[in-house]
């Protein structure tokens, strides 16, 4: 008899993957926004994976694990990387920072990759994760494309993006507990109204309002929530994870 919940778990995989590619070949195209867009619709997809993955009778896969951390590493670390890498917008600004563009580009991802092959390996028989999770890394870099370069609510600036990146990649490896937002968690209905907020910026965005228009205020305004959303899982998160021994755990990877 088929496992109908390991069917879906494998299907949400499969799209968080889809999603992934499309974001790489979107900001390829000089499309960022839409790149946006898909990762955070993305994260959904991871959600759904963990979800299905834990009502199947059989429980999560090692199989699944795997599958899991690959479609991750590439939403979340490849397709990351080539936002930070790739500028199609203000070339004259970013010219000089190429070189630094490049190289912070491959340190993220090498983070992203080194944590979630030691997820896969060994941590995820924790009950909590240790370093940010890939998918609230991603989030974050989104944050910092917004204020600092597409669409720059607070101007291009190229240094203070790259000085994000930098932190981002030390804090995925750094061994510091952060909760997984699950029912009962204190940060699920935060997570919630962030991810509402991170929709009414970059969907409002793909129709290019005019700055200053009603439309893009609108944008900005989400944007600062969505701002304060990945800050509090940054900052709050870590005092949310109850202080116990590590057991066995079968959530999807981070």
């Amino acid at each position: 008899m088929t496992d109908r919940w390991r069917v879906y778990a494998n299907l949400a995989t499969l799209a968080n993957a889809l999603l992934g590619v499309g974001a790489i070949l979107y900001t390829l195209a000089g499309n960022k926004l839409w790149a946006m867009l898909l990762i955070a619709s993305a994260i959904g997809f991871d959600g759904l994976d963990g979800l299905f993955s834990r009502r199947s009778p059989a429980g999560p896969s090692r199989f699944g694990r795997i599958a899991d951390s690959v479609a991750d590493a590439l939403t979340f670390g490849v397709a990351p990387a080539f936002l930070i890498a790739v500028h199609t917008g203000d070339v004259s600004l970013w010219q000089p920072w190429a070189g630094a563009s490049l190289a912070l580009a491959l340190a993220y991802l090498v983070a992203a990759l080194a944590r979630l092959a030691y997820f896969t390996a060994r941590a995820f028989q924790h009950p909590y994760f240790l370093g940010i999770p890939t998918p609230q890394s991603a989030l974050a870099l989104v944050v910092i494309l917004l204020f600092h370069d597409t669409p720059a609510f607070q101007g291009v600036a190229p240094l203070g993006l790259l000085v994000g990146v930098a932190i981002l990649a030390v804090m995925m490896v750094l061994p510091v507990p952060y909760p997984k937002v699950r029912r009962g968690s204190a940060l699920r209905l935060p997570m919630a109204l962030t991810a509402a907020a991170s929709a009414f910026v970059l969907v409002p965005l793909q129709f290019q309002p005019a700055p200053g228009s009603g439309l893009y205020l609108v944008a900005e305004a989400a944007a600062y929530a969505f701002l304060l959303g990945v800050a509090s899982y940054y900052v709050v998160g870590p005092f949310t994870v109850p202080r116990r021994r590590p057991a066995a755990d079968g959530a999807g990877p981070p």
